[in-house]
């Protein structure tokens, strides 16, 4: 007689599975009815960043975050094939050589790989002081023309990172709050047009009211850990990021730093690994019958919409490939919210520091 799988039966009974299953549903469907509204003003062609015979750089470097596997890794492959130098960020060493070595066979030598952990302050403290050294060592400009924040990860149980916070929503928003924040000099420094591309996710839409200080200090232990809502706040959270420093940045007469957000929709990755097997086989087996499931390399059109969209694109929310954007929801466009996310991150940002200086002098 077969054992039964309860924890997989717990997540079937819990609250968190049938909000994954009907909201998040209804949340990518309603984004793919937008699809049907949309004017042609809505699309951006793609642009190849031109650097030009006298210019300081002769070819463009990126940054991808979560670069070993499932998006990420086909954002790399499509951005060397544009032309930049692929700096391919990620947490396990093992995979990023493994993952370099891949593209390079597909003909791409233009591609570095640097270690870093978006649950550590530190470890992105590194990462930004690697990336310069690795820079000069390369002989290339002192500055990078894009960002790609695209780690992510959806976590069943509450995780604290070594910064104090639930490792779900470090990951997903903080640690790119910070990346960012850290690497703006560098975007700032580029003598081309640079750019950030925030990925975000339908998911978002399920979110309905967001009470920033609870949000970023949760602490919710235990088997009633809300998985489902956090990975929803978390990613409402970098597309508010997303819309204020598109606010902040234009409010700079000479900065010429472009950000943009971008839905893959429902993709094939490894982000459900943690789930019940029955629970993410199952889930693969039904968003495959309802034809939402996409391929990685299918699913990447939105980050490289995102990516090569001409800087008039700044602020807005590419979705459904083929250079088309649709607005996300109302709250993600709050205005007040976002103003009080950012002051929150960057109170954050501040402790950090000093408390890494701490560690670091002591």
């Amino acid at each position: 007689m077969a054992s039964v799988d309860w924890e997989a039966l717990r997540m079937l009974l819990s609250a968190q599975f049938w909000r994954m299953a009907f909201l998040w549903t209804a949340s990518i469907l309603y984004s793919y009815l937008l699809l049907l509204f949309i004017s042609p003003s809505r699309r951006y062609s793609r642009l190849r960043l031109s650097t030009g015979p006298d210019c300081e750089i002769t070819r463009p470097v990126c940054v991808v975050t979560g670069a070993t596997s499932g998006l990420g890794k086909a954002a790399a492959i499509k951005l060397a094939r544009e032309g930049y130098h692929v700096i391919l960020a990620g947490r396990n060493p093992e995979l990023l050589v493994q993952t370099v070595k891949e593209i390079k066979e597909l003909g791409d030598k233009y591609v570095e790989a640097i270690q870093v952990d978006l649950s550590s302050y530190i470890s992105i403290k590194k990462f930004e002081i690697s990336l310069k050294k690795r820079l000069s060592d390369l002989g290339l400009h002192e500055s990078i023309q894009l960002l790609v924040n695209n780690a992510g990860t959806l976590a069943k149980s509450y995780r604290e990172t070594p910064d104090g916070f639930d490792e779900m929503m470090e990951v997903n928003f903080v640690g790119a709050f910070v990346l960012t924040n850290l690497l703006m000099p560098l975007l700032k420094n580029s003598p081309v047009p640079s750019r950030v591309v925030n990925v975000t996710s339908f998911t978002h839409r399920c979110v309905f009211e967001l009470d920033v200080y609870e949000v970023l200090y949760s602490r919710k232990k235990g088997q009633n850990y809300p998985c489902a809502s956090t990975y929803e706040h978390s990613k409402l959270c970098l597309l508010l990021f997303t819309y204020e420093l598109h606010r902040q940045l234009h409010l700079e007469p000479t900065c010429h730093v472009s950000v943009m957000a971008a839905d893959p929709g429902v993709v094939e990755t490894n982000i459900m690994r943690e789930l019940p097997l029955f629970i993410s086989r199952s889930s693969i087996f039904v968003l495959r019958i309802l034809h939402l499931l996409q391929p990685p390399g299918i699913g990447v059109s939105s980050i490289i919409d995102a990516a090569l969209a001409p800087p008039e694109a700044s602020g807005k929310y590419f979705f459904g490939g083929k250079s088309r954007t649709i607005e996300s929801s109302s709250l993600s466009g709050d205005t007040e919210i976002a103003a009080k996310l950012w002051s929150a991150s960057s109170t954050i940002l501040k402790e950090m520091e000093v408390k890494a200086d701490k560690i670091i002098n002591s």
